[in-house]
């Protein structure tokens, strides 16, 4: 599991930023968060493929972070995308995905599931939870955290000296299921071990409030916006943004692991002084630039 960042500027791209686009890579699929302007051609210059983007979670209808979309769904209509696409997003996202579609003219030949998110836990299957808070911008916007679920693993030198061959017999150790191997019931505490899962925290566009909290608590990673340094609070106040101080705020007070932050406005050439505002809050802070990896 990996992050990659395609774009972490604010709301004016720079020759070293793109609009904010954040993928997170689990397993064989790629979940999207916010799709800023030209984020297809980001895919290309990372050499990554749209096909593999399963899951598009929106925080908000500010342009910044939607306008790559019509782009993107024409690409990935016209490399035969077989899958359903499911975008994620506020009250009124619907309305907005179908305005979008009937004002670009061309035809759209794959599956489309938009689905209106509340606060809460909104998706689930057998390897992740994704949960959602309501934050505090100019308008309706979301956070959001994707949780990973505990898996157990093999302890292939505690069964290989049992004899335990691969196949089936492994298969049920690891889904937790009690087994017999020569007439003796397997510990499965000994034959494996649990690995816990990771848990990521994504706040876009907000000012500081309980929710940032809540999203953001005993994250692994937390992925925010630290569009100012703190010279520029008031500013950040105006726009209902957070300065890379009150990121590393929360990040301190949610016991997060790491912070990284993104969503950076075009005046700073460089991060330096971003980072090391954050760095006085909390100590693991990364500044995100474009087509950086994180191995989570």
């Amino acid at each position: 599991m990996k992050l990659i960042f395609l774009g972490t500027s604010c709301m004016v791209p720079t020759k070293e930023r793109n609009q904010v686009c954040t993928l997170l890579s689990h397993g064989s699929e790629l979940l999207m968060f916010d799709c800023g302007e030209g984020t297809q051609r980001q895919f290309k210059i990372a050499g990554l493929k749209p096909t593999k983007v399963t899951k598009i979670l929106i925080s908000h209808w500010h342009g910044d972070h939607v306008l790559g979309l019509p782009g993107l769904i024409q690409t990935m209509s016209a490399s035969e995308y077989s899958g359903t696409l499911m975008i994620f997003g506020p009250k009124g996202i619907k309305e907005k995905i179908n305005g979008m579609m009937n004002v670009f003219n061309f035809d759209c030949n794959i599956r489309i599931d938009v689905r209106e998110i509340g606060e809460g836990v909104f998706f689930e299957n057998k390897d992740y939870i994704l949960e959602a808070v309501r934050l505090r911008h100019r308008i309706l916007c979301i956070g959001y955290r994707f949780i990973e679920k505990d898996k157990r693993r093999i302890n292939l030198e505690y069964t290989k000296k049992l004899g335990i061959p691969e196949g089936p017999i492994l298969g049920k150790l690891q889904r937790g299921q009690q087994v017999k191997w020569n007439g003796n019931d397997v510990e499965i505490e000994n034959a494996t071990k649990l690995v816990k899962g990771k848990k990521i925290a994504f706040i876009f566009d907000t000012i500081p409030c309980e929710s940032c909290q809540h999203i953001a608590e005993d994250a692994d990673v937390l992925v925010s916006e630290g569009v100012y340094c703190s010279d520029l609070e008031e500013k950040a106040l105006e726009y209902k943004h957070l300065t890379a101080k009150q990121a590393a705020q929360i990040a301190k007070q949610a016991n997060v692991k790491k912070l990284i932050l993104t969503h950076l406005s075009q005046r700073y050439k460089e991060t330096k002084h971003l980072k090391e505002e954050a760095e006085r809050e909390f100590g693991n802070v990364v500044c995100a630039d474009d087509f950086m990896e994180v191995k989570i």
